[in-house]
């Protein structure tokens, strides 16, 4: 996606950022709402992050003894979620990598099923039918993974219901864990329909299988607790392990799993199951992280809503004026625009996007100094340092952009 194969052209090589903008090396500034793909929660270079980051390097980089912050950092966790206990590693993928060899070695099953579109690293057996960067490339798996792995997942359509059903009346004795994203946003921003999340927990338990939510992207920016706090805090179910990443590190490489406590303790040296990293709770890291969630109180999660709200609103106003099909679809502060004229509630509905029209409407925004997301199956996101100079910024690039996306939907049709 950073090449800009989707959309064509040069991909824009930034050399700083600060609050709610990029400066590339030409000396050109954007408005970003990419925000490094989700961490940014208070902005680029946040005084108070930066400080207590120079202080953590101040007093050494890497140990490889336990630290006060990864222990902090675990409590800030745990107090946020349903979660009983965390192990910090060092990227989504490795975390939700680690939550399918747990649920595995705690139930004694092999099989994992997740839904097409959703994204959760480039794990081999979850790489089927995957978002992201698959989807942006139109790829279905990926070379290097052996068939052996993938044959042990099943993929199913989300939001469906009926199919989640059928896959456990045929596999569930065999079935270790389905994981998915709480509100997935690597097939652009697809929020799960009602109470659909606490029937995949309900399901899970019936058959003795785990429920695994990916909140790496949603965990602490789709709202304080994540998207949990939007809809199992509500009904009252929690899942059996969480996956979390990006804004729990403020932008270092940093992420987590964790969950039920009789779950977690198979985890080695209590129990049998092996996980490991060299730089795992890495106490700059961590101190990163913990500096950011601390800064994140009830006053930045109202301001991402007014932000995004206003952005949201204004960028179906413009398409809408400019006649260009679209669906402006949102999971907490989370948001993206589909160039399709129907709601997308799966990988199906989002993959009849005019993908040329996207990336006109893209090329129009960053030549108003706008940093999009580079392809039309991603979520956007803005930050607390989003003030009203970076919003009327984009406000007023979006009509010009709907009209490019008319012109280039018009000239695909």
């Amino acid at each position: 996606m950073r090449a800009f194969n989707a959309v064509g052209g040069t991909p824009r090589f930034m050399a700083s950022g600060s609050g709610a903008r990029l400066t590339d090396v030409d000396g050109q500034e954007y408005v970003d709402l990419v925000g490094s793909w989700g961490p940014m929660l208070l902005g680029h270079a946040h005084p108070e992050v930066q400080a207590a980051v120079v202080a953590a390097v101040a007093r050494g980089t890497s140990y490889g003894t336990p630290t006060e912050p990864e222990v902090e950092l675990a409590e800030e966790i745990v107090g946020r979620t349903p979660v009983e206990q965390v192990r910090l590693v060092s990227s989504g993928t490795e975390a939700t990598m680690s939550a399918i060899r747990l649920a595995r070695g705690f139930t004694g099953r092999d099989v994992v099923v997740k839904f097409a579109g959703c994204y959760h690293g480039h794990v081999d057996p979850l790489l089927a039918a995957a978002g992201s960067g698959l989807a942006t490339l139109a790829v279905p798996g990926t070379p290097g993974v052996p068939e052996s792995a993938a044959a042990l997942t099943v993929v199913l359509p989300y939001n469906d219901r009926s199919a989640v059903e059928a896959a456990f009346a045929q596999h569930g004795d065999r079935i270790a864990c389905l994981i998915t994203e709480a509100a997935p946003g690597n097939m652009g921003v697809v929020p799960p329909e009602p109470g659909f999340n606490g029937f995949l927990a309900e399901t899970c338990r019936a058959h003795g299988a785990l429920f695994v939510s990916d909140e790496v992207m949603t965990g602490f920016r789709a709202s304080r607790q994540g998207y949990w706090g939007l809809d199992g805090a509500a009904e009252g179910w929690a899942p059996d392990l969480m996956t979390f990443g990006k804004v729990m590190g403020g932008g270092f490489p940093a992420a987590a799993f964790g969950g039920r406590a009789d779950v977690m303790a198979m985890l080695a040296p209590d129990g049998p199951v092996y996980q490991a990293g060299t730089l795992s709770g890495n106490p700059v890291a961590a101190t990163a992280g913990l500096t950011t969630l601390r800064l994140a109180d009830e006053g930045v999660y109202e301001h991402l809503t007014k932000v995004g709200d206003a952005i949201r609103l204004a960028a179906a106003e413009a398409l809408t004026q400019a006649g260009v099909p679209h669906v402006v679809q949102s999971a907490g502060t989370m948001f993206s625009v589909f160039f399709t004229g129907q709601p997308v509630r799966d990988f199906a509905d989002a993959s009849t996007q005019d993908t040329a029209a996207f990336a006109a409407f893209f090329h129009a925004m960053l030549d108003a100094g706008v940093y999009l997301p580079p392809s039309a199956y991603e979520a956007w996101f803005v930050s607390s340092a989003h003030d009203d100079a970076a919003v009327e910024t984009v406000l007023a690039a979006l009509p010009c952009a709907a009209r490019a996306a008319a012109a280039a939907g018009g000239e695909a049709r």
